[in-house]
């Protein structure tokens, strides 16, 4: 009798509706390449540029104008094929405390890799975790930050086609290098510019644009500039160090 009651319940309970997902109006991924070529003090002014970022009041402002009045982002560094780590999972943004949260959890994490590059891996990866993210949006966005040229995993531009055929938007933020690599200065200064890479293999989407930080400095600010530009849904090229859109 017993046994019958119990399947009557969990017959019961798969008809109802399941509970909806929270709504959000930007599910991001934040990418961060953290390959060799990205030395410690580079990775260290990368991270705390991402910590910042996240609680500049000009971003919490840009969030909070949105009509759900929240984002939800996650935090993945990478480096070649198969070296890709979630820093930070899925978490809501929808407030200074939020924001804080996240800042010093990453403030905190330690580096996973120091590898190769692979933009390919970073991308289906990234994929990934708009697979599996708790929340609803309109809008998913991978927001893909590097100092160099894909070198490492399948091909680019076919990771790239597979996620904008998803409808995911994704943009590039390219730290530029003073030096060349003395090993390998393509990869840092390819043919035209790593903008101009980025912007012909990487980014993709509606309203797809690729901003440029001048050196590791200036990435915190220029970063700021693109977390607006991506909440609010479009460029900004008044508040860049440099931009390039692609449609």
């Amino acid at each position: 009798m017993l046994r019958l009651l119990l399947i009557v319940v969990a017959l019961f309970a798969a008809t109802l509706p399941g509970r909806a997902a929270e709504k959000v109006d930007l599910l991001l991924v934040l990418a961060a390449d953290v390959s060799r070529s990205v030395d410690s003090t580079k990775f260290q002014l990368q991270r705390d540029g991402y910590a910042a970022a996240i609680t500049d009041q000009r971003v919490l402002n840009a969030i909070m104008s949105g009509a759900n009045s929240r984002i939800a982002i996650c935090f993945v560094e990478w480096s070649g094929a198969g070296a890709q780590k979630v820093i930070i999972d899925w978490t809501i943004i929808d407030g200074p405390g939020a924001a804080q949260k996240f800042s010093d959890a990453l403030i905190e994490a330690p580096r996973p890799f120091a590898d190769r590059t692979s933009i390919s891996g970073a991308i289906d990866y990234s994929m990934e975790m708009l697979a599996r993210a708790p929340f609803e949006a309109p809008r998913r966005t991978i927001d893909i930050s590097g100092d160099g040229t894909h070198n490492s995993g399948r091909g680019l531009l076919a990771a790239r086609e597979d996620a904008l055929a998803q409808g995911v938007t994704i943009n590039g933020l390219v730290i530029l290098s003073e030096q060349p690599l003395p090993w390998n200065p393509e990869h840092t200064h390819p043919a035209g510019g790593l903008a101009k890479y980025f912007e012909n293999n990487v980014i993709g989407g509606p309203g797809a644009f690729v901003m440029v930080a001048e050196n590791f400095e200036s990435f915190g600010q220029a970063l700021i500039a693109k977390l607006i530009a991506e909440i609010a849904e479009g460029p900004a090229p008044s508040a860049t160090t440099g931009l390039a859109a692609r449609q």
